[in-house]
């Protein structure tokens, strides 16, 4: 028998983590998220990040437990993820795996299997010193030329993915995005219902704005982290909400403009979400418009789960 998994996801500010709580609450469920930055402490305000009192006694995995400074790729949440799914099934709960980044599900719910690290090789050093001496710019334009999908999934400042997909080519010959491309295929090991929640475009995008005009207290949680000596290389400062005050800090903009540069940056992000969760197998798109409230839509998640066998 395949052990049961709700996925719960969606563009950013459509309201999953309201519906993630009322849903948990109604058929015993534990939270795991699969948002690529609330895992980070101390950057709550930029990512939007769930609060005890918002949690209401539902428990949380996989949130503000890593160090800013500690970098965080898919293959330590995919691995972070099992064991929480394990302690859920124990406990004799529904796991339901709740945020944007759908890369992450991805992995969790098809059992990616990804190349193990090895010992650095002499190729690995080669490139290290290419990206010490003349940029990590450098690397990501070799990575363009043979593995264009890769460099566009990876930022060029990822320098440690970067040279894994160069590694990788060298010695298979292959593109890693090849690779993955075939690992998404595999079977999911889950009983799995895949909901995304959607809604109008104009209404999206103006729950955007106005959520990043609320986070008034933003600016001073960057600049705290910054102070801090945290700088824009870091895997956790590639979030939007806190890459575009870089250029605040170095008196290129004013804080008004970083703000109209997180409210494009954040509706290019829920337009790309979009994208991808429309392209992945076996999802049920959920138009939280044909619903009057939360609970009718948390319902339809219920009677959906019925329908699979999952309640």
């Amino acid at each position: 028998m395949k052990k049961p998994i709700i996925i719960l996801t969606g563009p950013t500010a459509v309201g999953k983590t309201k519906a993630s709580i009322e849903l948990a609450q109604k058929i015993g469920g534990e939270v795991i998220s699969a948002d690529s930055m609330q895992i980070y402490q101390k950057m709550d305000i930029g990512t939007a990040k769930i609060t005890p009192e918002e949690m209401q006694g539902v428990p949380h995995h996989l949130v503000d437990i890593l160090p800013v400074e500690e970098p965080f790729h898919v293959y330590e949440f995919q691995q972070l993820a099992k064991k929480s799914l394990e302690k859920i099934y124990q406990n004799g709960h529904i796991p339901i795996v709740v945020g944007g980044t759908g890369f992450y599900i991805q992995a969790l719910l098809y059992d990616v299997q990804f190349q193990e690290e090895r010992e650095g090789s002499s190729y690995r050093k080669e490139l290290e010193e290419i990206a010490r001496i003349e940029g990590a710019e450098v690397l990501h334009e070799r990575l363009k030329k043979v593995d264009p999908e890769s460099a566009e999934a990876i930022h060029k400042n990822n320098v440690k993915r970067v040279i894994r997909a160069l590694e990788y080519y060298e010695e298979t010959g292959r593109p890693i995005s090849v690779h993955n491309k075939e690992q998404r295929e595999n079977e999911s090991p889950y009983n799995f219902l895949y909901i995304v929640l959607t809604m109008d475009r104009k209404k999206l995008y103006a729950r955007i704005n106005r959520r990043v005009d609320q986070m008034a207290e933003l600016a001073e949680e960057v600049t705290g982290l910054h102070e801090e000596g945290y700088d824009k290389g870091l895997t956790s400062m590639q979030a939007i909400g806190y890459k575009e005050w870089f250029p605040f800090f170095e008196g290129k903009c004013s804080k008004e403009e970083v703000i109209e540069q997180i409210k494009k940056d954040t509706r290019h992000f829920a337009k790309r979400q979009l994208t991808w969760f429309r392209r992945e197998r076996d999802v049920q798109m959920i138009d939280k418009d044909q619903f009057a409230t939360e609970s009718d839509i948390v319902e339809e998640i219920i009677r959906l789960a019925k329908e699979k066998g999952i309640l």
